[in-house]
């Protein structure tokens, strides 16, 4: 997967936005104001932050070498995944489906509620 290829798929989250808070290089997407990705470009690829249930976390970090422990973040819910690596793209898009629906979950239930209103097609909880 390339970089432009995870950006055009973090894009495709409903409601989600591409923030810049600290400087031109870091992208930081969001749903409703909350984090849900963090895109890091570097010299030798990129690496991305994502949400995970503690224990999924554990395990992704046993299966997959690219994956570690979140840089800069909650050890226990984040991981930093990074590319090129061992993660095949359709896991990637599995754990971001994953990070986005754990954010919209974490939502106060008003705001959860227009949400899948204003989506009903399913696209806010992924399989």
């Amino acid at each position: 997967m390339t970089l432009d290829d995870l950006h055009a798929y973090l894009r495709t989250k409903p409601d989600s936005i591409e923030d810049f808070p600290f400087g031109p290089e870091p992208s930081v997407y969001k749903i409703e104001g909350k984090m849900f990705a963090l895109v890091i470009p570097s010299q030798d690829g990129w690496r991305i932050n994502l949400k995970s249930p503690p224990d999924e976390a554990i395990q992704l970090r046993d299966v997959f070498t690219s994956v570690i422990p979140g840089y800069h973040m909650n050890k226990r819910h984040w991981n930093t995944i990074n590319f090129p690596g061992d993660v095949p793209e359709a896991e990637l898009q599995r754990q971001i489906d994953v990070s986005y629906a754990l954010v919209v979950k974490g939502l106060p239930k008003a705001v959860r509620l227009r949400l899948e209103t204003r989506h009903s097609s399913g696209l806010l909880y992924p399989n």
